[in-house]
């Protein structure tokens, strides 16, 4: 057996109630052309024995451990050393894939020579339950990054052909900041553009604890990724926060009442 064309790499933790539909919903995809990548960082639930058994029954499937705890941007960044695809895929254990997503998005890559790409996507409540669609625009370079992080990590797709591999590792602070941002911005600024796909190819799962701490939390990470991660002057961070806000406000007002 050749490389596959797609690797997708899984981090895990604790995510034994969601498990399941993750990677079922890698199995129910029409383009079947690839590897699972699923790296578990030290769960205490069953979370392990699950993806162990998905690993026995299908050979694209991999688990690897880490040896110590170390979050999800870690863990993401410890399965690329497993990556053997040209296309490079990222799934949440508690995400899913509608069955299409990865022939549409390869299609689209292809058709325009897109090395990083991402989709509109669903978002649902932690018991699966409608929430809103969030729509994405059809391109971002750095600035505009900076100022609409729209993606989620599990409907980003790049072309390892042209993004190095090297590029999608989180970098490594002692401070709490956003791993996914900094990664994205890592990639668009040096000039690679992220085109984007509107069409609803994926879910995100929000759990419903602590809602509002999340939130503060979020603005606090991404005001530290401007600040001690890019660099940015106070001015320049102030300006893309509320940017940042202003698109998250309004992409809730906008697709509250849509439904796929």
């Amino acid at each position: 057996m050749g490389n596959p064309t797609v690797s997708i790499v899984m981090p895990l933790y604790n995510a034994e109630e969601y498990i399941a539909e993750a990677v079922e919903s890698v199995l129910a995809q029409s383009f079947e052309d690839w590897e699972l990548i699923i790296v578990d960082d030290c769960s205490t639930d069953g979370s392990r024995a699950l993806a162990d058994g998905f690993a026995r029954n299908d050979l694209r499937i991999f688990v690897y451990v880490n040896e110590r705890n170390s979050g999800a941007a870690a863990t993401r960044t410890a399965g690329l050393r497993y990556v053997t695809g040209r296309y490079l895929a990222f799934l949440d254990a508690d995400d899913a894939w509608l069955p299409g997503k990865l022939a549409a998005q390869l299609a689209f890559m292809e058709r325009g020579s897109c090395p990083m790409s991402f989709t509109s996507y669903e978002t649902v409540e932690s018991d699966g339950s409608f929430r809103n669609i969030v729509r994405v625009p059809a391109r971002l370079d750095y600035e505009a990054f900076l100022k609409n992080t729209v993606t989620c990590s599990h409907t980003v797709m790049f072309d390892l052909s042209t993004v190095p591999i090297s590029l999608l590792r989180a970098p490594d602070y002692d401070f709490d900041f956003s791993e996914d941002l900094a990664v994205w911005l890592q990639v668009v600024k040096t000039g690679v553009e992220a085109r984007g796909l509107d069409a609803v190819l994926a879910k995100n799962r929000k759990h419903a604890v602590s809602r509002s701490a999340n939130k503060l939390r979020a603005v606090r990470r991404t005001w530290t990724t401007y600040r001690k991660v890019e660099n940015l002057s106070i001015a320049h961070s102030a300006y893309c926060l509320a940017f940042q806000l202003f698109y998250a406000m309004r992409k809730r007002m906008r697709s509250a009442g849509e439904r796929p």
